[in-house]
């Protein structure tokens, strides 16, 4: 099978497209022929060794969490799933022809591979700073970062629940987060001001690590009341800190019904083949897009 790799740590042109050996799963694990395996901020901080420290690394080595496939192969202790069911979840180095999973669910029927595979990882932490940021139905969420990976299915799922969304992202997603439910508002002099002039803030989420968790901090009125995925200086300021992932599989049985009711939707912005890789990390570290880079296999 054919797979992408890297032997040292460096920019995104160390990734190599190789032939490897088709894996096995062990308990617990399914094989999938992978369909597409969504692009992550993480897999290029790997790839640059930012992150030895929390997850180490040994090379050479794959790349990829986050992918939609058919099982090929069951391992032991696995049930609920047979050999050509189509599912979506995280796995093991997923860019690559043929992949191990480790956390999955049925995918969808409403989605295609393509964007079934940009759902898992930031499902999941939307979900988890929902409910670690303590925001309830009738109150009013300001999220910094609402258009990106992570800030869509916030905004999405908070309506869902009930709860206002105040959004504050560039004046190119202004009309895409008021199509979400939220009110939108832009960066730059005179943000806090004009998102006052929205409404009162009840919590507030910073998942673009732009510099802003004390003015988070003021609107929401209690440092208790604001979460960040992106600031890592923000627990100078009283501010919790979340990066810590909790269930993934109740994560995408969630998401899955979500779908299917029709509350959620993740755009793919991009596609590229497993040999367009480097080019899939080169866009990726540019930012700027309020849906998923998507590598079809």
């Amino acid at each position: 099978m054919k797979k992408i790799i890297y032997t040292q740590f460096g920019g995104p042109d160390v990734l190599q497209l190789v032939d490897a050996e088709v894996p096995r799963p062990g308990p617990g694990q399914v094989r999938i022929a992978v369909r597409a395996t969504a692009v992550n901020a993480f897999d290029w901080r790997v790839r640059e060794g930012q992150k030895l420290g929390a997850h180490p690394v040994r090379l050479p080595t794959g790349l990829g969490l986050d992918a939609s496939g058919v099982v090929e192969e069951v391992g032991e202790n696995v049930v609920g799933v047979d050999v050509g069911d189509a599912i979506f979840g995280e796995g093991v180095e997923t860019y690559a022809e043929s992949a191990l999973m480790t956390r999955w669910h049925r995918m969808p029927a409403e989605l295609s591979y393509a964007e079934a595979a940009g759902y898992p990882s930031v499902v999941e932490t939307a979900l988890r700073v929902l409910d670690e940021v303590g925001v309830q139905a009738g109150q009013t969420l300001l999220v910094s970062g609402a258009a990106g990976g992570v800030g869509s299915p916030v905004v999405q799922i908070a309506r869902s629940r009930g709860i206002s969304v105040i959004g504050v992202a560039g004046p190119e997603n202004q009309d895409y987060l008021r199509s979400l439910g939220a009110l939108a508002t832009t960066y730059g002099e005179g943000w806090v001001e004009r998102v006052r002039g929205l409404g009162r803030v009840d919590a507030a989420l910073d998942l673009a690590g732009s510099g802003v968790v004390p003015s988070l901090v003021e609107l929401a009125g209690d440092p208790d009341r604001v979460l960040t995925t992106a600031d890592l200086d923000a627990p100078k300021y009283g501010v919790r800190f979340s990066g810590e992932a909790g269930d993934v599989g109740e994560a995408l049985a969630q998401a899955a019904c979500l779908v299917a009711k029709g509350d959620l939707r993740i755009p793919v912005a991009k596609t590229y083949s497993l040999e367009q890789a480097a080019s899939a990390h080169v866009d990726s570290q540019a930012g700027h897009t309020r849906g998923r880079r998507i590598i079809v296999i």
